[in-house]
């Protein structure tokens, strides 16, 4: 019996190399050796369909910051006529500095699908990941935002960018950032840190701007300082506040609230805003996108405030149906302001 199973075994095993040899006698390619270690990849590209003749490229890789993940942003392009340079709008995502991911914002139920319908009104729509608290304090979110903005430039002519038309647009946290971004062009504090060593590449793309010619907050956090003072009676930062900081235990310096705080850099000649915040916020305090667009006045730039009533943080109301209703109205206002902002 043995010897009949030895001998089974023996066909089978002959069957199987006869069947390998019957597919195809080529041995597989030997995979390629670089001289030195590769650090790129070479995934396939994922291209993905949308209606209104919109493709999406996910997870593109915009920076790689040593010591980190290789940080990615999805963009939006547009069925363009070939040839075409479109505005370009930079999403950015909340989740309090700590979480949240590029897919996501308030309730909307599918993101992806509202950015790219924005992409086909004529638009190129970006929408990025930044380092969040647990992984780098500020500057480093910020650093991010005004990398893919600059990486976003240096390949205009990839995603059919106008390098001289581009908004930043954000909600709570993501907010803050745009508000950010919009605010300090030109502050080198606040720039990404320079590559080492140096390549032609990165020379190339330092000498890109990060400068934006609008910003649309949802939900925004424009002033830390008055953040921490109205927790003073607990006699500390809050503390989403102070992990995005890095302060620590300790209450956040002064000067350190407001190097990470837009009003901080009001100055008139600041692209416009538009501001939308809901009237019952219990996260963010509505004030904070009144005193911001008082601020912007006061100074000589242009600011516009639309409040929602009855809306807590993210558009959320009492009802399914509020939360869709003022969700609906921030987007509507938000698109009939990037219209005006940049394309007339």
């Amino acid at each position: 019996m043995k010897k009949c199973k030895s001998a089974a075994l023996a066909i089978m095993t002959s069957c199987v190399a006869l069947s390998a040899a019957a597919a195809g006698s080529a041995a597989p390619a030997a995979p390629k050796i670089d001289a030195s270690p590769f650090l790129g990849d070479h995934y396939p590209a994922r291209r993905l369909h949308f209606a209104g003749g919109v493709t999406g490229f996910a997870d593109v890789t915009y920076e790689t910051v040593p010591g980190f993940r290789p940080l990615t942003l999805d963009v939006y392009v547009g069925p363009h006529v070939k040839g075409a340079a479109m505005p370009l709008v930079l999403y950015i995502h909340g989740g309090g500095w700590f979480a949240g991911h590029s897919r996501q914002s308030g309730a909307f139920d599918d993101w992806p699908g509202v950015l790219a319908s924005l992409a086909a009104r004529g638009y190129t729509v970006a929408s990025l990941n930044y380092r969040l608290s647990g992984e780098a304090p500020f500057p480093a979110a910020i650093q991010d935002v005004k990398a893919s903005i600059r990486f976003l430039r240096a390949h205009a002519a990839e995603y059919a960018i106008d390098p001289a038309k581009a908004l930043v647009w954000g909600g709570s946290a993501g907010g803050h950032l745009a508000a950010l971004a919009a605010t300090t062009c030109g502050v080198k504090e606040l720039e990404p840190a320079p590559a080492a060593p140096e390549t032609p590449a990165s020379v190339a793309l330092a000498r890109e701007s990060d400068c934006v010619q609008g910003a649309v907050t949802w939900y925004g956090v424009f002033d830390l300082p008055t953040m921490r003072a109205a927790h003073a009676a607990v006699g500390a930062t809050p503390p989403t506040i102070a992990k995005f900081l890095g302060c620590g235990g300790a209450p956040c310096p002064a000067q350190v609230l407001e190097a990470a705080s837009a009003q901080h850099y009001i100055k008139p000649d600041l692209p416009p805003f538009l501001l939308i915040h809901g009237g019952s916020d219990r996260t963010v305090d509505p004030n904070q996108s009144v005193h911001f667009k008082d601020a912007m006045t006061a100074a000589g730039a242009h600011a516009e405030l639309m409040m929602i009533p009855g809306v807590d943080h993210s558009f959320v109301g009492t009802t399914p149906d509020a939360t869709r209703d003022a969700s609906l109205q921030a987007l509507e206002r938000t698109i009939a302001f990037i219209d005006a902002t940049l394309k007339h």
